[in-house]
């Protein structure tokens, strides 16, 4: 098959049809990147982390699709995946997720260099989530550390060191993780059981829905504290009033767990994190016209 005939199955490899990913990881790596530069980011600092979570997030779906090519054919969601339905040879998953990673590295060679050594904890982590889901019984809390690597990087290249606040940041946005993933597993809960991987959805069981709400609160009140160390006025405050809002709207449309209210609520976690990001944004805003 030629290369632009291949193209379209890679094109869905990396899950270009799915932008959702790209952006639950963009929203935590922007927010950081305001705060880090006091709502001053470069723009070629914005470039280069926006590209840079594009490429990254795609190579991981490539790895993860290499993970999971042996359980994804079990699963009614994923079993028409190029690796799975046979259209695609692993090796080529393997070596596209490496050129997308070297990529997204030649994007930051012109950065500080604590910033080029955070990289290399933060491929890792990308690269082996999928297989944490074998033996780790809550795998979207290392998922919520690979998604918010881009938080720690981004403090990095721009203050040439990582405060305590940027952690923090990041123990947010694991709760953020482990709450829109497990509405996420809840989706593929009945197929992941019959094939004997672990999730959060499968981990909390009946406490499913009262887990995710309480992560809600958690991502949510860490960020109201970090709004409340930083003097953070009444933009963020709305951003924030909104993104409860919004968690408030998951529980309703995932309290009965039915498989596709679950998947809506998954998705709706773009606009949250817009509202956090929102209300950073907005703050800074104002105060730069003050």
């Amino acid at each position: 098959m030629l290369l632009a005939q291949r193209l379209p199955l890679y094109f869905r490899l990396v899950r270009l049809d799915k932008p959702i990913g790209t952006v639950l990881l963009l929203w935590p790596t922007l927010a950081a990147l305001w705060i880090a530069s006091n709502g001053h980011p470069d723009l070629w600092l914005l470039a280069i982390f926006t590209l840079g979570t594009f490429l990254m997030r795609s190579a991981g779906c490539a790895i993860n699709d290499y993970a999971d090519r042996d359980f994804d054919r079990y699963v009614k969601r994923t079993k028409e995946r190029p690796i799975t339905s046979g259209r695609i040879r692993a090796w080529e998953a393997v070596a596209v997720a490496a050129t997308l990673a070297l990529a997204s590295f030649l994007l930051i060679l012109p950065l500080n260099a604590l910033t080029k050594w955070l990289s290399i904890p933060a491929l890792f982590v990308a690269g082996t989530y999928p297989f944490t889901k074998r033996f780790l019984a809550i795998p979207q809390a290392y998922l919520g550390v690979a998604f918010g690597f881009g938080i720690p990087m981004a403090f990095a290249a721009v203050q040439d060191q990582v405060p305590v606040i940027a952690w923090v940041l990041l123990l947010s946005n694991v709760f953020w993780s482990v709450a829109y993933d497990t509405e996420y597993a809840m989706v593929d809960r009945d197929d992941d059981l019959k094939i004997g991987i672990k999730t959060s959805a499968i981990t909390f069981g009946r406490f499913d829905v009262l887990a995710i709400m309480l992560c809600y609160a958690g991502a949510l009140g860490i960020q109201a504290g970090v709004g409340v160390y930083l003097g953070f006025g009444w933009p963020f405050w709305l951003g924030m009033a909104v993104a409860v809002s919004f968690a408030i709207y998951h529980y309703f449309l995932i309290r009965a767990r039915e498989r596709m209210p679950c998947f809506a609520a998954f998705r709706h976690n773009n606009w949250l994190g817009a509202a956090v990001f929102a209300g950073i944004a907005g703050h800074y805003l104002l105060a730069a016209r003050a």
